[in-house]
């Protein structure tokens, strides 16, 4: 019996044929069709009877289940309706309670408030009273000379006037309480001053508690403070004595005594505060254990406010001993910016370097302080530091005219004067030596400019990077100016300080005939080499300023890292978010963050916006951190080019000046009564020398190119750096050349003759440095080789396209050769 999958039937699409084909396809051989074809309608009627029966059977079922379904139904929906009804009647029972609730709680809350009402009227009667009897008995316990009990008597008293309020009946009561506690407060002050001196803990904190009970705890501040403060200021007074005995055992002596520099006193001195301060910490932690953390501090930072004048003063001077001139004269740098010394005494780097010496010392203690108030908080320690480095702020502000001062002293000292003109024959020999120092001044320049940014580093920690970057940019352009008056000498040098009005006139006959005639092919070729090696200079310029400027943009991203998180730190303690457990990473980030930088910052935000400002747009790699020096570079290597350019071609311009003058020209062949032979004719000695100079030109130009290209570059650069000035000169030769071809107004076939041999002399000589013969060239040559009666049929068989037709036409013209005929 044959298999059949009833699936298929079911399947939208069914096809009975296909299927009954596909069916007879899976017969076997042997077996017949119509057999095949009975067992398969067998199968399907035997399966459609088994589908018939199974459909019967679940139907009945069916049928029997639904009644069953129905009343089941009908019953949830009875029991869902009778739910309904019970949550309908809970919710009516608590809406009821709610309200009688809400009255009730009203009820209680307004009892609630007169309660408290009738306990403070009942407070307030009671300190009333005892503020009365208090006044009275005040006098009594001053008398007692009970401190302690004294300072609660004006506390509670305090209390309660606080409770009564502003009533009028009590205000003589308030005055008489002020008068009080400045009486404790004075009653309590000879104590404290001797309990202070003789260190006396117990009766320090019994003191202190007197005061705190009262609010007077300043007046322990302020006592604490004055009293320490008188031999710390001795200390600092230490170096004006010793100067003066110094001065005094000299004039006693008559002997001359080097006397101590501030330099030198100031470790010592800040040694000294130190050591004080370690020991007021050590004793404050037991005799101030709440208040130590502050109390030490704020003794540093009163110090130094009553030093900061004398402070600035002795920097200055300090400064200024560090050179014999201004040591004389006992000024200092801010004495030299302020213009109250003469002229001639400049900035020196010197001044600088002992101004950041003393800065580093001053770092150096600060560290120290930061170190022993660890324990302080960030805000005590950002007040505490900025005092301590407050004497240099005043030199900050003017870091930028301090280095603007320096580095043009700095660069008055390197040797780039102008070339100044010699005789004929040491025209090459003073263009070499200025272009070597000029080249020798460069390296000189760069390494001034990067002590400049240590110096600054160094001093500020990158806070007046904006005003760095204006300096150095103000530096270069007048370093670059020099070089560029620098150049304009040469150009006279070089013999080209006309060439530039005259390119298109071409120098004047005598003039060009006399150049030639007094400069020999040796001088020429060594101004050729001289005018060759200024292109070194232009591009160790551009490499060396790109790399400073490069370096630039680090330093600025090193200060913008440091300073992000120096900021981060300072706005820590600003808003005082450092207390709780969660910001501990926090506190320690903002503590480690109080560097100069930030200190100085802290309080100029808006130089602090211009400063991040400049340090954001570092980041984008078409920054220039020097922009204006970064222009003129670029015109600097344009006037290079421009000078090299007219020198190499000076040779060129005096050779073709008179070509379009030549007499040859217009000459004619004379008439002969014997036949003579015809000869070919000769390029003549103006071009030859022209040909024979652009032969000789590449060997000029490869040993510069290597030398610029150095072991940067491959072979194939430094060809092609050759090459391009190659064909820079040979294109500009020819341009010459062909000016001058047109300026011809006739010409005789004998002429045409000869310089049709000049043209081909110069093409020769094009193709020879693989340069492309220009078409007006070509076809000059052309029409100048072609005889007379030939030239029609010339331009009528070309028709245009080998030859230039207004070239060929201007030929013609210059033949007196008519094309209408």
């Amino acid at each position: 019996m044959v298999v059949v999958d009833l699936g298929e039937f079911a399947e939208e699409g069914f096809d009975p044929k296909r299927w009954i084909n596909t069916a007879l396809g899976s017969r076997h051989p042997q077996d017949t069709i119509d057999r095949f074809l009975s067992d398969l309608e067998e199968s399907l009627r035997a399966s459609a009877d088994d589908i018939s029966d199974a459909l019967e059977k679940e139907s009945a079922d069916a049928l029997r289940r639904v009644p069953l379904a129905c009343r089941d139904v009908l019953r949830l929906r009875d029991d869902a309706l009778a739910l309904r009804s019970l949550v309908a009647s809970i919710l009516t029972t608590l809406k009821e309670a709610e309200g009688t609730s809400a009255e009730s709680i009203a009820a209680l809350a307004r009892i609630d408030t007169v309660k408290q009402r009738m306990e403070a009227a009942y407070a307030t009667l009671q300190d009333a009273a005892g503020l009365t009897q208090l006044s009275a008995s005040v006098e009594d316990v001053f008398a007692s000379g009970d401190l302690p009990r004294a300072a609660e008597t004006l506390a509670t008293m305090r209390h309660c006037l606080s409770a009564i309020g502003e009533v009028a009946e009590f205000a003589n009561v308030r005055k008489q309480l002020e008068v009080l506690e400045d009486r404790l407060d004075e009653m309590v002050l000879p104590r404290l001053v001797d309990a202070l001196s003789n260190r006396k803990v117990d009766a320090v904190q019994d003191l202190r508690r007197i005061l705190i009970r009262i609010g007077r705890f300043n007046s322990l501040e302020l006592q604490y403070t004055k009293m320490h403060i008188k031999p710390l200021k001795k200390l600092w007074e230490d170096f004006d004595s010793r100067q003066r005995a110094s001065k005094l055992e000299v004039e006693k002596s008559g002997e001359t005594m080097t006397s101590n520099s501030f330099s030198s006193w100031l470790p010592s001195f800040y040694d000294e505060i130190l050591l004080y301060l370690e020991q007021e910490w050590k004793w404050c932690i037991s005799a101030f254990p709440d208040d130590y953390k502050s109390l030490v501090p704020k003794l540093l930072v009163e110090t130094m406010t009553e030093l900061s004048a004398s402070f600035i003063s002795r920097v200055n001077l300090a400064t200024g001993d560090v050179v014999p001139e201004t040591k004389m004269l006992a000024k200092g740098v801010m004495d030299i910016l302020s213009g109250d010394m003469s002229k001639s005494t400049k900035l020196q780097n010197k001044h600088l370097e002992a101004l950041i010496e003393l800065h580093n010392m001053t770092g150096t203690f600060a560290r120290n302080i930061q170190h022993l108030f660890s324990e302080s908080d960030l805000a005590v320690l950002l007040s505490t530091l900025k005092s301590i480095y407050s004497p240099y702020e005043s030199f900050k502000v003017r870091y930028g005219q301090m280095e603007r001062a320096i580095l043009s002293s700095e660069i008055s000292g390197i040797d780039i004067r102008g070339a100044v003109s010699r005789g004929v024959g040491a025209q090459g020999i003073e263009l070499s030596e200025t272009v070597r120092r000029m080249e020798e001044s460069i390296p000189q320049i760069i390494v001034l400019l990067e002590a400049a940014v240590e110096r600054c580093i160094s001093f500020t920690a990158g806070s007046e990077a904006d005003e760095l970057m204006l300096a150095l940019d103000d530096i270069m352009l007048q370093y670059i100016s020099n070089l560029q008056d620098t150049l304009k000498s040469l150009r006279t040098v070089c013999g080209v300080d006309n060439d530039g009005a005259k390119k298109d006139a071409g120098l004047d006959r005598k003039e060009g005939a006399r150049l030639v005639d007094v400069v020999s092919e040796e001088e020429e070729w060594s101004i050729v080499q001289g005018a060759l090696q200024i292109l070194t200079v232009a591009d160790c310029l551009t490499s060396r300023t790109s790399v400073f400027e490069a370096s630039l943009r680090a330093t600025l991203a090193r200060i913008g890292t440091s300073l992000s998180f120096s900021v981060f730190g300072s706005s820590l303690d600003k808003s005082h978010a450092v207390t709780t457990d969660e910001n501990v990473e926090l506190s320690l980030a903002g503590r480690a963050a109080l560097d100069v930088a930030a200190l100085h910052l802290t309080d100029v935000p808006e130089k602090a916006k211009k400063l991040f400002n400049l340090l954001e747009q570092s980041k984008d790699p078409r920054f220039h951190a020097l922009p204006l020096t970064s222009q003129r570079v670029a015109a600097f290597s344009d006037t290079v080019n421009e000078l090299v350019y007219d020198v190499l071609i000076s040779k060129v311009r005096q050779r073709l000046s008179d070509v379009a003058r030549l007499p040859i020209w217009s000459s004619v062949e004379e008439p002969s009564s014997l036949p003579l032979p015809s000869f070919s004719a000769y390029p003549q000695t103006y071009v030859t020398s022209v040909g024979e100079y652009l032969l000789t030109l590449p060997q000029q130009l490869e040993p510069l190119a290597e030398g610029i290209s150095g072991n940067e570059t491959s072979n194939e650069e430094a060809q092609f750096f050759a090459t391009e000035w190659m064909f820079k000169v040979a294109e500009g030769a020819t341009a010459l050349f062909m000016e001058q071809l047109r300026g011809i107004h006739f010409i005789t076939d004998r002429g045409a003759q000869q310089l049709s041999a000049d043209i081909e002399y110069l093409s020769n000589v094009l193709s020879a440095l693989s340069m492309p013969i220009p078409q007006f060239l070509s076809t000059f040559h052309t029409c100048l080789s072609t005889p007379r009666d030939q030239i029609r049929d010339l331009l009528r068989t070309d028709g245009g396209n080998q030859l230039d037709l207004p070239t060929a036409h201007l030929v013609c013209k210059i033949r007196r050769i008519t094309l209408d005929q």
